[in-house]
């Protein structure tokens, strides 16, 4: 009786281990928290844009750059797809679409140092870096007049750092300028050199020329603004109605524009609103940064359910200043070109 009692045991002992080992492997596999099923997803459409972004994500860029990369790359990636549509009904003849999206993507590689330089450059500054008053401004003629404002006793502090910010904004622009300019040149270099061409380059450099003439001009105009501003104040200056640098870029460009005066007054409401949504964006920067601060703290302590909690705020946190970043710089993006299409309309 007993061995058949063993006989019996043998024969559904592998059968009730399949039964024990059958629902973890259901819930390793299809269950809602599965690890496959909360696992994020990529991040981007575009297979080069995710590896772009894995890049990133392993050099030690700061959470507040790993956000404004983030909307860079959206942006970008939303143009190409559009670009890809208007190839496909033969709306693209001369490439130049396609030339001004390669000449996007570089920028933001050099922006961001994913373009493989040592040294490269970031041209692109935050609200956390613009903060404070210890950084190089790389031009003599910024120095002196920012010395010149700081000892002039016509600023307060609040006008002092609003007017720090617009001398970055200045040295960011003219960085960018350098680096477009070099970028250029390269190609224009390679063109040259190249031996047996059957034809020439199909990338258009005469819009790369107009715009970078576009840029220096906005350049000048832009310095003159700070000489202006630096030897007579705010007070003195009729566009006290902005604060913040791209803003007030904007609206220079917009007077200058062949736009009626109720148009202007039009514009005038909507960049306060843009300016609004811009302080706004920078709120989250600076939140996202004091998280990232507070995170590596409770990591050292080692509290692993505070870590826990932490980790959740910081991830919403920053899919946050992702979404805002996105929503500034498409409207940037937007309110820039209506303004440059009424100038040129001018012109």
């Amino acid at each position: 009786m007993a061995a058949r009692r063993v006989r019996v045991c043998a024969l559904f002992l592998p059968a009730l281990l399949l039964l024990l080992l059958l629902p973890r492997r259901a819930a390793g596999h299809g269950g809602k928290y599965s690890r496959e099923k909360n696992e994020p997803g990529p991040e981007f459409r575009m297979e080069k844009l995710n590896q772009l972004w894995e890049k990133a994500r392993r050099l030690s860029l700061s959470p507040v750059k790993l956000a404004e990369l983030h909307s860079d790359l959206k942006i970008q990636e939303r143009d190409e797809l559009s670009w890809k549509k208007l190839k496909v009904e033969g709306l693209d003849e001369d490439g130049e679409k396609e030339a001004q999206l390669v000449h996007n993507l570089n920028v933001i590689l050099a922006r961001y140092g994913l373009d493989g330089r040592q040294d490269a450059q970031a041209v692109h500054s935050n609200a956390l870096e613009d903060s404070t008053l210890d950084e190089g401004l790389d031009d003599p003629r910024l120095e002196k007049l920012w010395h010149k404002a700081k000892t002039s006793g016509k600023f307060s502090r609040e006008e002092l750092d609003r007017l720090w910010r617009e001398f970055l904004h200045h040295k960011d622009k003219v960085q960018e300028y350098n680096l477009l300019l070099g970028m250029l040149s390269q190609t224009e270099e390679l063109q040259t050199n190249a031996i047996g061409a059957a034809e020439p380059s199909p990338v258009p450099s005469e819009s790369r020329h107009r715009e970078l003439k576009d840029r220096m001009r906005s350049i000048n105009q832009g310095l003159d603004r700070l000489r202006r501003v630096s030897q007579q104040g705010y007070g003195a200056d009729g566009q006290a109605d902005f604060e913040e640098p791209r803003v007030l870029e904007l609206w220079d460009l917009a007077q200058s524009a062949n736009l009626s005066r109720k148009e202007l007054d039009s514009l005038r409401e909507e960049l306060k609103h843009f300016e609004v949504k811009l302080e706004k964006h920078s709120h989250y920067q600076k939140q996202l940064e004091l998280s990232h601060e507070k995170l590596r703290h409770v990591e050292r302590l080692g509290d692993q359910e505070h870590l826990r909690r932490n980790q959740e705020k910081h991830a919403q946190l920053e899919e946050r200043t992702k979404e805002l970043g996105y929503k500034v710089k498409k409207h940037l993006q937007d309110l820039s070109s209506r303004i440059s299409r009424a100038r040129h309309n001018e012109l």
